[in-house]
């Protein structure tokens, strides 16, 4: 999920860019210290938008540079359990393919994919579904639903889903699986009429 955060902090800036306006100095530390970071809290830091900086700083003794509060507002984005998400598959692997959602890669398992046996050809780059004939490969759009997120030591993010659910996975599949629920159904009482008419 892809949100607009608020947040404060203190940044240091330093005698070199004394120059330029407070407002451009803050947001030049702000984004060499936040963009690209993960945090527990936020999920991945994709940007800094915009920055209040209060005038009035401090100095420390022995040190050039001054320090000014800030309050700034950054898009970040945390894959949320449970949330629907669209993606690009951008690797296959033995064992399933990872998904392009949002800032991060997604592992979708071969066992997530669908109710099929299915065999992984990293060569060509596809996953080919024994009795449907149905397939993905690297390009694939899909969607797709967040089952697992976990936020390692090493600061790296984990995200599983899966396309186990009706009106889930490729692009075309969703169109094949809408067309059909959307096709006219014979009324239940005719099915049993003639049903008991041939009897």
């Amino acid at each position: 999920m892809f949100s607009i955060s608020t947040l404060t902090d203190v940044v240091r800036v330093p005698p070199k860019l004394f120059g330029e306006s407070l407002k451009k100095a803050a947001i030049t530390i702000l984004r060499e210290k936040y963009e690209s970071m993960i945090n527990p809290e936020l999920g991945y830091v994709i940007m800094i938008m915009d920055t209040k900086v209060e005038k009035m700083g401090k100095i420390i003794a022995g040190d050039g540079g001054t320090y000014h509060r800030v309050e700034f507002t950054a898009l970040t984005f945390y894959p949320k359990l449970q949330e629907i998400v669209r993606g690009e598959i951008v690797e296959i692997t033995d064992f399933g393919a990872f998904v392009r959602i949002g800032a991060t890669d997604a592992l979708l398992h071969l066992s997530q994919i669908m109710d099929d046996y299915l065999k992984s050809d990293v060569k060509s780059g596809m996953i080919l579904a024994n009795q449907s004939g149905r397939s993905m490969k690297i390009g694939t759009t899909l969607r797709a639903r967040i089952t697992a997120v976990s936020l390692g030591k090493t600061a790296a993010m984990k995200v599983g889903i899966t396309c186990r659910q009706p009106f889930l996975g490729a692009d075309e599949w969703i169109e094949e699986e809408i067309k059909k629920a959307k096709a006219p159904q014979a009324p239940q009482a005719e099915k049993t009429k003639k049903t008991a008419e041939a009897k």
